[in-house]
């Protein structure tokens, strides 16, 4: 396995990398949830579905090229 050379740029910039970090605080979020229930009222199953569609972006975005960390332009 190879890291990209920009990898630090890919880390800081990409939104696959943020909405996969967003994904994995939600599904904690899901894990916490019964020990807070007593103070926020949030139905069971809401985190997991909000992580799964921030897994789905991420997978979205993955495929999408952003300039800011590629450096192309879309038009291969």
């Amino acid at each position: 396995m190879k890291l990209v050379w920009n990898w630090k740029r890919v880390l800081k910039h990409a939104w696959s990398i943020r909405l996969i970090v967003l994904a994995g605080v939600l599904s904690g979020a899901e894990i916490a949830l019964p020990l807070v229930r007593e103070v926020i009222d949030v139905p069971a199953g809401v985190f997991a579905g909000l992580s799964f569609a921030a897994t789905a972006g991420a997978f979205i975005a993955r495929l999408v090229a952003q300039e800011s960390v590629s450096g192309a332009s879309g038009g291969e």
